[in-house]
């Protein structure tokens, strides 16, 4: 089942870490569009997010403070849901479906990191990893 775990916690943290590298590569654009939905200090805003996807997706993958990456990425999308899919200030019916989608999304891998923090910090075996969680709960 080692090798599940593993899996799993891969396929769960590639979406962060490859959004986490388009923060940081694609630092022009996404500041355009941080600013566009009036994100404060948007520039430093976009390094600080796409350096806490990268940290937590791979912190989650290594099994190195897992709960601590899981942590961040929670941390990351609630804001996130609210500020950049706002879909209830959308008017077009099929920006406002898309936006709806990436909010509940954001939201519901929200709540799977949040389980992850909780397991990993409560000691739950998470598969093989590098580190015991960070914090004790």
């Amino acid at each position: 089942m080692d090798i599940l775990l593993v899996i799993g916690r891969v396929l769960f943290a590639l979406i962060f870490i490859n959004s986490g590298i388009a923060h940081l590569t694609k630092l022009n654009d996404m500041t355009g569009y941080a600013q566009f939905k009036k994100v404060p200090a948007a520039k430093l805003a976009v390094i600080v997010t796409g350096l806490m996807l990268i940290i937590g997706g791979l912190y989650i993958v290594f099994g190195v403070y897992a709960d601590l990456g899981a942590l961040l990425l929670a941390i990351f999308l609630v804001p996130t849901a609210f500020m950049m899919h706002n879909f209830w200030t959308i008017q077009d019916p099929q920006a406002k479906q898309g936006e709806m989608i990436n909010f509940f999304k954001n939201l519901s891998l929200a709540g799977a990191a949040l389980i992850i923090f909780v397991l990993v910090g409560s000691g739950v075996d998470f598969g093989p990893s590098v580190t015991d969680g960070f914090f004790n709960l």
